[in-house]
């Protein structure tokens, strides 16, 4: 049964945990009515965080484009991405040297340390190779396709390097009607061409939410039984925080759409504890 009573689901949790793209926004900007669901949090003193597997931005900058939308609740520290779980890969096991990525200057500011230079694949010289110590795919944008994927291909090919996905999506919805490749697809694309296997982070990876449950105001007095999980897609939000052990609510306004919900969920074999018209309260 899909629910239209969102707030009756809310408020069975203290913790909640929002997927970005398809749950709290879109293309077209906020989903209507987001607000009313913010107020919700505030006034009943919910904690909640924005887990996301976008690494286009850093967490300051992602908060920056909530509050140009309106919203002023999203503050950097509620905001979890993959691009955070690649950066502290980084820090454990690269520590110094070159970085080559593919994606844009932005997304590079995850990865940036005062020991660690990053590169741009498009600014790579595959004559001059020796100083990569790491590859890492941020975002699908800031290159160009053919040259810079193609230069990428060489670089593994020259370098016995560890290769870092910050994001797993392979699609990203550019309209209602329309989808975009996003840098998960690039690098799986990669990785089959070359053999080789990447190390990921992002939903539906459990590391992403122990990294999650780990970033809680109140960790580790919180139970996962007062967690919810709310996302737009079943192969990674849904998934992901069932197999963490996490209640979990398939929202109908990004990935999956009310037509082809059930017919989703019966071919996956993905169940969400909760189906939702959206994740706004009423």
């Amino acid at each position: 049964m899909i629910l239209d009573n969102f707030k009756s689901v809310l408020s069975k949790y203290d913790v909640i945990f929002f997927d970005a793209f398809g749950v709290l926004k879109t293309y077209n900007g906020l989903i209507p009515g987001i607000d009313k669901t913010f107020a919700y949090l505030r006034e009943t003193g919910k904690d909640f965080y924005v887990v996301t597997n976008d690494a286009s931005r850093g967490p300051e900058q992602l908060a920056e484009s909530y509050v140009r939308l309106g919203i002023n609740d999203v503050t950097p520290d509620r905001i979890i991405s993959s691009g955070m779980l690649a950066r502290e890969y980084l820090d454990l096991k690269v520590r110094k040297g070159i970085v080559a990525y593919v994606g844009t200057e932005n997304s590079a500011k995850y990865i940036e340390t005062p020991d660690i230079q990053t590169l741009s694949i498009k600014a790579l010289n595959l004559d001059d190779v020796s100083g990569v110590n790491a590859l890492v795919f941020l975002d699908d944008e800031g290159f160009d396709w053919n040259t810079d994927l193609t230069k990428t291909l060489n670089l593994l090919r020259k370098r016995n390097i560890p290769v870092i996905v910050a994001n797993t999506d392979k699609t990203y919805p550019a309209s209602k009607s329309r989808l975009s490749i996003a840098v998960g697809a690039l690098a799986k694309m990669i990785e089959d061409t070359i053999g080789r296997q990447f190390i990921r982070f992002g939903k539906p990876d459990p590391q992403m939410f122990i990294f999650a449950y780990q970033h809680i105001k109140n960790y580790p007095d919180v139970s996962k039984r007062d967690i919810l999980m709310v996302g737009d897609t079943l192969h990674t939000d849904i998934l992901g925080g069932n197999k963490f052990g996490l209640d979990t609510a398939l929202v109908l306004t990004g990935n999956t759409q009310a037509e082809d919900a059930e017919v989703r969920i019966r071919s996956a074999g993905i169940i969400p504890t909760y189906i939702s018209v959206s994740a706004v309260v009423e």
